[in-house]
């Protein structure tokens, strides 16, 4: 079996993510398609919260090396106040000096024919670029989302190190990964020598957990109301809820809408405090819930007993797709799209023949979509995920592609192993790149 060596910050023990499930999935299901994973990750204390919830989920046996990791905001932080050089590329770059160690020792301890590196942790990509330079192994480098973006991140210094390392690995990586045709499309405009090793790979959801919570008949989670569920984080800027809020206030005081006939759960918004303000803004405290976190099956397990799903994109995230969309075409149930239609999160929604979106920034148009959407849901018309479509959205189909990505890269003869071996005798850590 041929092994990858896969650099992943967002791995079990953390929590509050679903970032996590990217890597965690690939690592349970790379060893079907003959690819043994090796994961190097960082310590636990790196994290903000953990739970086990997902460690189990860890096949046994699996290589998993965790280096040393510091979050510069709440360990070298003095009165809440850092100096900036110490968050760049971001706030867990004490990670790559370990990181670039342990890599080299699994390397010459395992030897690995490929180097995949995932973000939204840039120093992950630091970490794989300068494995890759020692080693000379092939590298993929696994964007998911847009990096340097206009107006992101606002710290100019942080931009351009952005922009370096994206630099780097357009002319390095054998291939860069993104998750939504958009955000592809864009990189091989922004780097046009290296359109032909840009490649989209979805997130996906994993039929395996699904299964093992899906109740032969489930109770509503609010008996006699339906209830529309949030699921995950609700950002102030990229997610703003402010005019659904206004909306909603609009139709209660209309009384098309109240709480013995409609209830909004939002699930882990992490920004209570914002929907409980806008909630009193608007005169809707009684229709909206805010729950806190629960575990990965828990969320599942609520999503299928929900009423419908509701899902918010903004339009300056057009090229991204929430990983939480893929469960809730999963989930099998009615989804309520805020978002920009010209974006890939309508897009995905599209295909998968959900018709319900309104733009999240317009208030007249949630307005006038949710009255019809819940009329829907109620007389149990509403467009369901297509089949079809949700097969193929499975994170088994999406391990599959990334093995054939894999299969592609260069063949490491026993010789060739060696040589790569031979490169990282020296365990100095590397101190090249942005």
């Amino acid at each position: 079996m041929r092994r990858v060596l896969m650099i992943a910050y967002h791995f079990p023990p953390m929590a509050g993510s679903s970032g996590i499930q990217r890597t965690l999935r690939l690592v349970q299901q790379l060893p079907r398609f003959n690819w043994q994973p090796l994961v190097l990750s960082a310590q636990p204390r790196a994290y903000e919260r953990t739970s086990d919830d997902l460690e189990s989920q860890v096949p046994a046996g699996t290589v998993v090396r965790r280096a040393f990791a510091l979050d510069t905001a709440r360990h070298l932080a003095i009165g809440d106040r850092y100096a900036g050089f110490m968050a760049r590329p971001d706030r867990w770059m004490t990670w790559k000096f370990d990181a670039v160690r342990q890599g080299l020792r699994m390397i010459r301890e395992f030897g690995p024919e490929v180097i995949w590196s995932t973000y939204p942790i840039a120093t992950a990509h630091l970490i794989g670029a300068a494995l890759h330079r020692r080693s000379g192994l092939p590298w993929i480098a696994d964007f998911r989302d847009p990096m340097a973006q206009e107006g992101y991140p606002a710290d100019p210094v942080t931009h351009r190190q952005f922009r370096d390392i994206e630099l780097e690995a357009t002319q390095r990586a054998s291939r860069c990964i993104f998750t939504t045709p958009g955000a592809a499309q864009t990189y091989r405009q922004r780097y046009p020598g290296a359109a032909d090793r840009i490649a989209v790979l979805e997130n996906g959801y994993d039929e395996e957990s699904f299964a093992a919570v899906e109740p032969a008949d489930a109770a509503p989670l609010n008996p006699g109301a339906l209830t529309l569920l949030h699921s995950g984080i609700v950002y102030p800027s990229e997610r703003d809820p402010a005019p659904l809020f206004e909306a909603l206030g609009r139709l209660a005081r209309q009384g098309l809408i109240g709480p013995e006939h409609l209830r909004v759960r939002f699930r882990a918004a992490v920004h209570v405090e914002l929907l409980q303000g806008l909630a009193r803004q608007h005169g809707i405290e009684r229709i909206v819930e805010t729950c806190p976190p629960v575990g990965y099956r828990e969320a599942l397990q609520e999503m299928l007993r929900a009423d419908a799903l509701l899902v918010m994109q903004g339009s300056g995230c057009n090229e991204q797709i929430p990983a939480k969309i893929y469960e809730y075409l999963r989930a099998r149930r009615p989804i309520l799209c805020l978002s920009d239609p010209a974006g890939d999160t309508a897009g995905v929604l599209r295909r998968a023949a959900i018709a319900h979106v309104a733009r999240l920034d317009s208030v007249a148009e949630i307005e006038a979509l949710i009255p019809s959407f819940l009329n829907t849901v109620r007389e149990g018309v509403a467009p369901l995920p297509d089949p079809a479509f949700v097969r193929g959205a499975s994170r088994l189909a999406r391990t599959q592609a990334l093995a054939h990505m894999l299969d592609a890269m260069p063949q490491q003869s026993g010789r060739r192993s060696a040589e790569a071996a031979a490169r990282v005798s020296s365990p100095a850590p590397d101190s090249g790149g942005p």
